[in-house]
């Protein structure tokens, strides 16, 4: 499947700045369309990456970033298997909105395509599903996420197929691992939003 097959499976995929995809949420969730889509059409990301994360951590107390949270559903699934510790971060205030109660301990408004105000080495944990998108959030955030994460820490994400090479996140990651940054450990296609036939890359690294 090449990337403009890709492009038109959702119309989303066709936007291509900041204020055209923001815009597209205040309609996205109204009247909760966006979490009535995801179920419709089968979006198995959140739950492949929270599988994935959960046999390479035995710690539920550790401090998570959801990065790039939107309504929660990587919250949710990370949640049923013992995690409490999570923080969410995401650039659609209403997305963030829609984020079910007492499954972060905090959110926040934040573009993930900029510096974030975190410290470094603030979380233990980075898991970040749905983000590495079209006219999302481009490779270089990788930068940020190996700023603000412990040593040893695991970041967790996706990135969708018709991208992977287009915003040249191929290249972020080897140059990552070349540099001794992170340590991949998994890196394989997944499932992602099934009934689109859309798939993704699902990495796991450890930050060195």
């Amino acid at each position: 499947m090449n990337t403009k097959e890709i492009d038109n499976k959702l119309p989303i995929y066709q936007l291509k700045t900041k204020k055209k995809v923001i815009d597209y949420y205040v309609n996205w969730t109204k009247n909760d369309q966006y979490n009535k889509d995801m179920i419709e059409w089968n979006y198995q990301a959140p739950y492949n990456a929270a599988k994935l994360f959960n046999k390479h951590s035995n710690n539920k107390n550790m401090k998570i970033l959801d990065a790039g949270c939107g309504s929660g559903l990587v919250g949710s699934e990370l949640k049923k298997i013992g995690f409490n510790n999570l923080y969410g971060a995401d650039f659609s205030e209403d997305m963030i909105n829609q984020v079910p109660k007492k499954i972060y301990k905090n959110l926040d408004l934040i573009d993930l395509n900029k510096p974030t105000k975190y410290s470094k080495n603030t979380f233990d944990a980075i898991i970040c599903v749905g983000t590495f998108t079209y006219g999302h959030v481009k490779a270089d955030a990788l930068n940020e996420f190996i700023r603000i994460i412990k040593k040893n820490g695991l970041i967790c994400f996706t990135i969708n197929e018709g991208i992977y090479l287009e915003y040249e996140f191929d290249k972020k990651i080897e140059e990552l691992s070349s540099k001794k940054d992170w340590n991949v450990l998994k890196f394989s296609k997944s499932s992602y939003i099934v009934n689109k036939d859309v798939e993704a890359w699902l990495c796991l690294a450890k930050k060195l």
